[in-house]
């Protein structure tokens, strides 16, 4: 794609970025095929090429974004299907975050996005607002219908019926391995994931220490950004990431770590690009180190060796996150871990597209994830399963939301399958 910036716009390094992106582009349309919103919605515009051409138009101009363009680039899911179909190697992820990023500076959003926009970005990334928020949603739960607007509905929807007991497991602190001690990790403990499901970061912590992984819970550690760096906040996300390197380089730099461990696939693919968010900050260095070393639970636990037996003969309709096979390019590891520890795993038809949780998507743009959200529990109900497995919450969450089938994380049942409890998800009640 041709581009015409000038050499003044391209001393900004975010515009410099994305003029490398953007000349990547051959225009080939492969993107089309397997973005969700263009299957959904039909409109070039809501595919990946078509929101191209408006970021470019956009930022060589140097314009105010007008309604229709923040709308297109409003409704990518960031499921970063486009970035493995693509055939040029484009890297839509810079791009659509850096014209995020330009959005949120420039344009101006009506008053009622602006303050849901603001509440998602300061009660999410922080567990113990966030549970308040969710038992309050869940008070008003019984007038959900009777709520006008879609966005405000779909927020009292997500609260889960029952809250888990808060877990002292993630507080700050080192987990010692079980026998000889064969590595140190540092396990990332997640935001809302420590307010909606407490059961994985435990069931994380048990499977990793049986096999002789140490865990520390870094003091310091939190939200890894991704929800805010995905709405175009820059300083909220940075300001989150900085918090994360600075606690994860203190161990790396006192008694050393052999992994940065993440059980949240949305969060894993942030952190392994802090190199690039902070590659022009004082921070550089520190973020490249942490980058390199963050590693989603399912790479871990592939280089052990787990004993494994399935205590129940489960057939596994596993859902593939998007930010795992897209945005970290995991695919096959953890269907193998199951498989290995004898569950019988099905994959669904179109199992590349999203389920339309996305982070923050599925409040902010209800009808679309609804959509997807059918799309995704169908298929993976045909597959006849008894249990649906992801790698991500807000995944488990969607889809959860979706079908009577128990939805639980990969860990939980690899987990089971070496020796620990049988997850709740799956005891009668």
């Amino acid at each position: 794609m041709r581009t015409e910036f000038t050499p003044e716009q391209l001393s900004d390094p975010g515009t410099a970025r994305a003029n490398q992106i953007l000349r990547a582009c051959v225009h080939c349309g492969f993107c089309t095929a397997t973005c969700p919103t263009y299957q959904v919605l039909g409109d070039e515009l809501d595919s990946p090429r078509g929101r191209i051409y408006l970021i470019k138009d956009m930022l060589e101009n140097e314009r105010v974004p007008d309604a229709k363009t923040v709308k297109h680039i409003d409704r990518c899911l960031s499921c970063l299907a486009c970035m493995t179909t693509c055939p040029s190697g484009v890297h839509y992820m810079h791009l659509v975050d850096h014209a995020r990023a330009y959005i949120d500076r420039t344009y101006k959003r009506r008053w009622d996005d602006r303050a849901l926009r603001w509440i998602l970005s300061r009660v999410i990334p922080h567990p113990t607002r966030f549970r308040l928020a969710l038992f309050a949603a869940g008070l008003a739960r019984p007038f959900r219908r009777l709520i006008p607007d879609a966005r405000l509905r779909a927020m009292v929807g997500m609260a889960p019926r029952r809250l888990p007991s808060p877990s002292r497991n993630d507080d700050p602190q080192t987990h010692s391995a079980q026998g000889a001690k064969v590595r140190r990790v540092a396990l990332m403990t997640g935001c809302a994931q420590k307010a909606l499901n407490t059961d994985i970061n435990d069931a994380t912590i048990r499977l990793l220490t049986r096999h002789g992984v140490e865990v520390v819970i870094p003091k310091g550690e939190g939200c890894c950004g991704a929800l805010t760096h995905h709405m175009g906040k820059e300083d909220l996300s940075h300001a989150s990431a900085a918090r994360n390197i600075r606690a994860w380089v203190a161990e790396m730099d006192g008694e050393g770590l052999d992994a940065i461990v993440i059980n949240t696939s949305g969060c894993g693919t942030t952190v392994k690009d802090y190199g690039h968010m902070f590659r022009n900050d004082a921070l550089a260095t520190d973020a490249a180190r942490v980058s390199a070393i963050a590693k989603d639970i399912t790479e871990v636990l592939a280089d052990l060796d787990l004993p494994a037996t399935a205590p129940e003969p489960l057939r596994i309709g596993y859902h593939a996150a998007c930010s795992l096979q897209h945005g970290q390019k995991i695919k096959d590891t953890p269907r193998a871990l199951l498989t290995g520890a004898g569950f019988t795993v099905a994959v669904p038809a179109d199992s590349h597209l999203c389920c339309g949780s996305a982070g923050t998507y599925n409040l902010l743009q209800p009808e679309i994830s609804a959509q997807l959200k059918a799309r995704k529990v169908s298929t993976l109900e045909a597959v006849k399963p008894d249990v649906i497995a992801a790698g991500n919450i807000g995944c488990m969450m969607q889809i959860g939301s979706g079908t009577g089938v128990p939805v639980l994380h990969t860990v939980e049942l690899l987990d089971w399958a070496t020796g620990g409890p049988k997850p709740a998800a799956l005891k009668p009640r």
